[in-house]
């Protein structure tokens, strides 16, 4: 597996499907998917060794993450880590202070693994519980 950075011109084709899977098939949350923001973004795509896209992840300027996907038979292997990885990896090379994101509860455990901590209550957003998360990136 490996993932790669990409602008939305390149990430479109891969990323767009994975999310209208994720979010629209699999959570009926119609409109979430894409929106005017993606061409902002940098987009962090997982393939296979197939060279199939498995998974994608955006960070806005600013140093917000979202629209994390991963298709099912490659959730819990890995890949979501590798993404952040990628993506903070990205934040560092700007000069941001953190990265920031809005985590489902159901995987908060997951984000914890990962170094993030909450920063605000959780609230419903989107038919969902979601707690807003930060990780310091210190120099």
């Amino acid at each position: 597996m490996r993932v790669e950075l990409l602008s939305w011109e390149k990430a479109e084709p891969l990323a767009a499907p994975i999310r209208f899977a994720i979010f629209v098939e699999d959570k009926q949350a119609a409109g979430f998917e894409l929106d005017d923001l993606d061409k902002d973004c940098v987009h962090a795509v997982a393939y296979d060794d197939a060279g199939k896209a498995i998974a994608t992840a955006r960070m806005l300027p600013d140093g917000q993450i979202g629209r994390m996907a991963v298709v099912k038979d490659w959730r819990r292997r890995g890949v979501g880590a590798q993404l952040l990885e990628a993506l903070i990896g990205e934040a560092r090379k700007r000069g941001l202070a953190d990265v920031r994101l809005t985590a489902p509860v159901q995987a908060l455990e997951f984000y914890r693994s990962q170094g993030f901590v909450a920063d605000g209550k959780i609230q419903p957003m989107g038919g969902a519980l979601q707690q807003p998360m930060k990780k310091p990136l210190g120099g």
